[in-house]
């Protein structure tokens, strides 16, 4: 999962949050928020592509930290993030994967052993699986042990996190080229753009845009945020047809802890929510106690759209399933 960009409001807070979230049961509500069930079930499988591509190596590549690096060798792949593991099955190496991050939560990678948590590296556990090349994030540390990694001697390329339907193409090129397989990722980028444009062109025509808040919540440490323009889910809500509640207000940050006079400025017909962050708060009975959040007209309709945290966020190989989830979850009464 990619956390809503740039945690950073919440400090490492946030990081320990995840981890212990990441198990987390379901929800106490008396039933799931609109289109819960269907988001989970859409994100519990990769599709890879039909083909095991062939690695054209070595291939030297600019790591987005500056250094040039050449990979030689893929038959032992870590990717240190759930999205640079979603994309590397995806372009049909997952047989080569030897490790994943915890956030990689879908069914082909599910007994990987776990390397690193919540961005938090663990660089001698990565080591001891003898990596031929190690991919990260420029959000992935700590620094110590990127360092270590490459001290060993391990090819380690560090890559742009994508944070809109804009970085979807470049995230999946990147990673491609990387692994010596550009031609798989044409085509797993072709493949993807084909079917986001088919979602787009399913929303409605509508008079009135939905306005769509999103909130990221951790209910058992009591963090409640507000997405603003920098939260990281404009662009798929934008996409879905739908207003930015948070950053229409006015929100320029990437979230603000909620409050009634924030959410009432706001004024969302929606709730956007994780669906872990959901089950946290007891679910939409919980989720409507929040302060200020029964008195907005998606709390007074009890309208949540709800989605999986490892993929919400991801702007990937998925991104299209994610889009369509919250495309029917928003017109639902209106198809």
């Amino acid at each position: 999962m990619r956390k809503p960009r740039s945690l950073r409001t919440v400090g490492a807070l946030a990081a320990v949050l995840a981890l212990t979230l990441a198990g987390c049961g379901t929800s106490d509500d008396d039933g799931p928020a609109r289109g819960g069930p269907r988001a989970e079930a859409a994100a519990d499988r990769v599709e890879p592509l039909p083909a095991v591509p062939e690695a054209k190596l070595p291939v030297t590549v600019r790591s987005a930290d500056g250094k040039r690096v050449t990979v030689a060798d893929t038959s032992r792949i870590v990717p240190l993030t759930g999205s640079l593991n979603e994309i590397v099955f995806t372009l049909g190496l997952g047989e080569r994967v030897v490790a994943r991050d915890i956030t990689a939560t879908f069914q082909q990678a599910a007994k990987l052993p776990v390397v690193t948590r919540a961005h938090d590296v663990s660089a001698e556990s990565v080591l001891s699986l003898k990596p031929t090349v190690v991919l990260a994030d420029t959000t992935t540390g700590p620094a110590e042990a990127i360092d270590q990694i490459r001290a060993a001697g391990i090819p380690l390329v560090v890559l742009e996190p994508a944070k809109s339907l804009a970085d979807v193409s470049p995230r999946i090129e990147a990673v491609a080229a990387a692994l010596g397989v550009p031609k798989a990722g044409a085509e797993l980028t072709s493949r993807t753009q084909q079917r986001i444009s088919k979602v787009r062109k399913s929303v409605p025509a509508e008079a009135r845009k939905p306005r769509v808040a999103f909130l990221y919540l951790r209910g058992s440490a009591s963090v409640y945020l507000l997405g603003g323009r920098e939260s990281g889910a404009g662009s798929l809500l934008e996409a879905a047809g739908a207003i930015d509640a948070g950053k229409a207000s006015g929100l320029k940050k990437d979230f603000t802890a909620i409050t009634s006079e924030a959410l009432a400025k706001a004024a969302p017909d929606a709730i956007l929510v994780m669906s872990k962050g959901l089950d946290s708060v007891g679910g939409t009975d919980g989720l409507v106690k929040i302060p200020g959040v029964a008195e907005t007209p998606a709390g007074l309709d009890r309208r949540v759209v709800s989605i999986e945290d490892g993929v919400l966020l991801n702007y990937g190989p998925r991104t299209d399933r994610v889009l369509k989830s919250l495309v029917d979850q928003l017109y639902e009464d209106a198809k």
